[in-house]
């Protein structure tokens, strides 16, 4: 059965070529194109579409406040369209927060030719949509969730998190309950350029721990969590007595850039299994391969469970190729990250 697609934009263009490109893409249809969120409210419920495509920037009614009343009555799996500047990343952040499931980057200039350029990726983000489990997160009942304490005190554990669609939120569920006193941790999640600083920045305000885009030669330290800049894979290196991030610009691995895969796999080049590595929701198999690295250097290794992913691809890869140790909700990954680095201790070094 063909994935019914709602487009809504206030741009005549834009709706036009995604309109192609939908309609040239094998399993897929155009059910309605709304030029606003008032003519897109009644299509929701007369059309009932399995994918939207919702512009940010819009007129009377903006995407972020119609994605809010659309999760709240009727949790779709959207899509958003946002543009490459720092006011769209925030707002692209925002709407992720509020449950779209990915976000597809409008091109500055030459939309046209950009849009089309990017047809393959456009198609893969809808049909990825149409799979997924909405959910949105409680702001309020994620404030209320109470810090983990933890009896950890050393600097050799790091922990590694990698994260593709839905991950965002995932992150965010997990970082708000970490003490402070947590070990140094990395994360590699699938975002171009300009979106990491915003996320970086949107986790800072609402996490206790400390929380930043990662920059190159910077020396990690325990209590801070730092996130790969959209353009670059993150790696770990050893500078004497100091864990050091390097951010290298190589191609695609596994088929991004940042890459899960590079980051373990990095890691399992200095690592004495001192390493807590967890893969979130995501779609495709990057970090699979560089989790197994780590955990045959003797690392804790954990993913998300089913149920919980918006996406079971990324954990599902992991759990296929025996490089988990363990499965956990979304709810209780924080828990389980704790628990692992202090059954790691303070005694083995890297």
């Amino acid at each position: 059965m063909d994935i019914r697609v709602l487009i809504v934009d206030d741009s005549a263009l834009i709706r036009n070529l995604l309109g192609e490109i939908i309609r040239a893409a094998d399993g897929m249809e155009v059910v309605g194109s709304a030029p606003d969120a008032f003519a897109a409210k009644q299509m929701v419920i007369d059309l009932k579409p399995d994918v939207i495509t919702l512009d940010i920037e819009m007129p009377k009614v903006d995407g972020i406040l119609f994605l809010d009343r659309l999760m709240k009555a009727r949790p779709t799996p959207v899509v958003m369209i946002s543009t490459l500047t720092e006011k769209g990343a925030d707002a692209t952040i925002k709407s992720l927060e509020l449950g779209a499931i990915d976000f597809i980057a409008k091109p500055k200039v030459d939309v046209a030719r950009g849009m089309k350029h990017y047809a393959q990726d456009i198609i893969e983000k809808i049909r990825i949509a149409s799979q997924s489990n909405p959910r949105r997160l409680d702001p309020k009942k994620l404030q209320q969730q109470q810090q983990i304490p933890i009896s950890y005190s050393g600097t050799e554990t790091i922990v590694a998190i990698g994260a593709s669609t839905g991950g965002t939120e995932a992150i965010r569920e997990v970082l708000q309950k970490l003490s402070p006193a947590f070990p140094a941790t990395i994360i590699t999640q699938h975002m171009p350029p300009n979106f990491t600083k915003s996320f970086a920045t949107r986790l800072n305000n609402t996490c206790d721990i400390k929380v930043k885009e990662a920059e190159n030669g910077e020396r990690l330290l325990p209590g801070n969590v730092y996130i790969a800049p959209g353009d670059k894979h993150l790696k770990l290196i050893k500078s004497g007595a100091d864990y050091r991030i390097k951010l290298d610009d190589g191609p695609l691995v596994s088929g991004h850039k940042p890459s899960v895969d590079v980051m373990f796999s990095s890691l399992a080049e200095i690592s004495n299994g001192n390493v807590v590595a967890c893969i979130l929701t995501g779609m495709g198999r990057d970090g699979a391969q560089g989790m197994l690295q780590l955990k045959n250097k003797g690392a804790t290794t954990l993913v998300q469970d089913e149920a919980s992913c918006v996406v079971y691809g990324m954990p599902k890869a992991a759990v296929e190729l025996g490089a988990a140790d363990m499965i956990y909700s979304l709810g209780n990954i924080s828990m389980a990250l704790s628990k692992a680095v202090e059954k790691k201790g303070a005694g083995t070094r890297l």
